[in-house]
């Protein structure tokens, strides 16, 4: 039975998983001959000690943050949204399609437009698994699966086929026109005073995460629809013993999930690449699953997830870069993350059950 406070279920057994995993992680670097200490040592430095750093860190979070949402709001209707991949990847074509087809003149009008082009292209892409699901039983987590595979061949054809400039070798798109270059961190906080380095590829993505966070907080917890969400994901009978239809929860859910996947494209299509290109997504749909379940599915969780995944990624980069140690390790490293902080967080769940219980006993 549940007896932890739920400060302690969202915070501090994550963070324990996540202690124990870089112990191990450790082990693992000095097996292959590198000091453990100087590692993460690096790996803080170089992620976290500079502007320039953490520009690329929260760059990655930026991702993360929206992959991780997108398959939060799956969950509390208890629909697991393995698709973020491919969603991902059809709302930068829709960022692409925006970005290319209107003679922009300021960036703020055409990152709104953007934004609600990947959020519609992401959504109309996890609205056919979902379809599926309601109304002939489909596993939702097979057909995301498929999508991904489909997405990602589907924009190779347009990209070699259709997008690609004439004379171009490269599947891409053209660089978006010039008015479209979103303000980064530097061009943000410049103007209060605040030193940010320009190399970083953040920009005002990040905001909108954040913004984000807040809003699905709000319809999750706050809202009659997010209610009958979570009433359903907790219990399906008694959802529908309360009227609450099935096709419609499954359908909602997996639109919001598969827009908020999509407004990752916001980030690394419009913000960093400027240009639609093969695998932008670089992996972010599925680091999203890891997210979520770290953060238990809460936006304030998710977004500490998220910064602790970005400050991974950056500070692997940088490991690769000074040391012989692989960037292959840092997959090893989320591996353990997620293994510590999902499969075996019992592990970690019954001491401190015990702990409490003892200490509550105590003061009674």
């Amino acid at each position: 039975m549940e007896v932890l406070p739920k400060w302690v279920d969202t915070v501090v057994i994550p963070l324990i998983g996540v202690l124990i995993s870089l112990l191990f992680s450790g082990v693992i670097i000095l097996l292959i001959g590198e000091n453990p200490i100087d590692a993460l040592s690096l790996m803080i430095t170089g992620a976290l000690g500079s502007t320039y750093g953490w520009g690329y860190t929260l760059y990655y979070a930026t991702n993360f943050i929206f992959t991780g949402l997108a398959v939060s709001v799956a969950f509390h209707a208890r629909m697991f949204n393995i698709g973020g991949e491919g969603q991902a990847a059809i709302g930068g074509l829709g960022v692409a399609i925006v970005c290319l087809s209107f003679g922009w003149t300021h960036w703020l009008p055409a990152l709104l437009a953007a934004t609600l082009g990947a959020a519609v292209f992401g959504a109309l892409w996890a609205a056919i698994p979902a379809y599926l699901q309601g109304k002939y039983g489909s596993h939702i987590v097979i057909t995301t699966i498929m999508f991904n595979f489909i997405g990602a061949s589907l924009l190779n054809y347009l990209l070699v086929n259709v997008m690609r400039p004439t004379g171009s070798m490269d599947p891409a798109t053209q660089k978006f026109p010039e008015a479209t270059s979103l303000p980064t961190l530097h061009d943000i906080l410049e103007p209060i005073g605040i030193s940010f380095s320009k190399a970083g590829p953040a920009n005002i993505s990040f905001l909108i995460a954040l913004i984000a966070c807040v809003l699905v907080w709000i319809f999750i917890w706050h809202t009659r629809l997010g209610y009958q969400l979570r009433a359903y994901g907790h219990s399906e009978s008694a959802a529908k013993y309360a009227g609450i239809k099935p096709f419609k929860i499954i359908m909602v859910s997996m639109l919001i999930s598969g827009a908020l996947a999509g407004m990752m494209a916001t980030n690394n299509v419009m913000g960093e690449a400027e240009r639609l290109i093969m695998n932008s997504t670089e992996g972010a749909g599925f680091i999203g699953i890891a997210v979520a379940l770290m953060g238990r599915s809460h936006p304030l969780g998710v977004l500490l997830a998220a910064l602790l995944f970005g400050f991974l990624y950056q500070g692997g980069a940088e490991l690769a870069m000074w040391t012989t140690i692989p960037r292959e390790l840092i997959v090893v490293i989320q591996a353990l993350v997620i293994l510590f902080t999902g499969a075996l967080e019992n592990m970690v769940r019954a001491p401190l059950n015990w702990l409490w219980l003892k200490s509550r006993r105590g003061v009674s």
